[in-house]
């Protein structure tokens, strides 16, 4: 008998600095997913629609026992062991923090993502940030404290413009790495110029 379905997903794969970022969302098995409708993937979604259904995340948890954590892989992490094993671990360490019994879980994955292999009731599914609702909203999770925890490195390394982009490859990033190099945050692997 299942206890427990478990949506996974992750924000920030490929992005030229800061960290890989996991989101897990465990929902009791007898949980009503249609409290979720109008739930989406997070890459479809606005800025403010992923805040507010952070939000009502929160409100689940309270509510219904959802429980949620995102956990992160740093750049010096991605760079040292790939971007693959970085997902992986911070998907393990997650299901380990939320002390999750693999015997009483389904796990329901996006795209090419694996839990640890004691979870034997997993599911991956392609485009499952599009297709199931807990999938979204562990997406939604990753995305949201991905991009806060990019606006406080902003502060910190301002003439990036991470506030804007994120860390994502575009012109003004770029150039931005050009005129000032690389930054402790960068993915040394991932950047693919000459920045000294």
């Amino acid at each position: 008998m299942k206890k427990y379905l478990i949506g996974i997903d992750e924000a920030g794969r490929g992005p030229l600095a800061g960290p890989v970022a996991v989101g897990v969302v465990v929902a009791p098995y007898t949980f009503d997913l249609r409290l979720l409708k109008g739930v989406r993937d997070s890459k479809r979604m606005e800025e403010l629609g992923r805040e507010i259904w952070y939000e009502k995340l929160r409100v689940l948890e309270v509510e219904y026992g959802v429980r949620h954590l995102v956990q992160f892989s740093s750049a010096h992490y991605i760079d040292t062991y790939g971007i693959v094993p970085a997902v992986r671990a911070a998907i393990a360490r997650a299901l380990r923090l939320l002390e999750v019994d693999p015997r009483v879980s389904h796990v329901l994955l996006d795209g090419a993502l694996k839990a640890p292999s004691r979870f034997i009731s997993q599911e991956t599914i392609i485009r499952g940030d599009e297709t199931e609702p807990l999938i979204s909203l562990a997406s939604i999770a990753a995305k949201v404290r991905r991009d806060r925890l990019m606006r406080m490195l902003a502060v910190r390394h301002p003439e990036y413009g991470f506030e804007i982009h994120k860390g994502y490859g575009t012109k003004m990033h770029r150039e931005a790495l050009i005129k000032h190099g690389l930054s402790v945050v960068h993915r040394k692997s991932f950047c693919g110029i000459d920045v000294n």
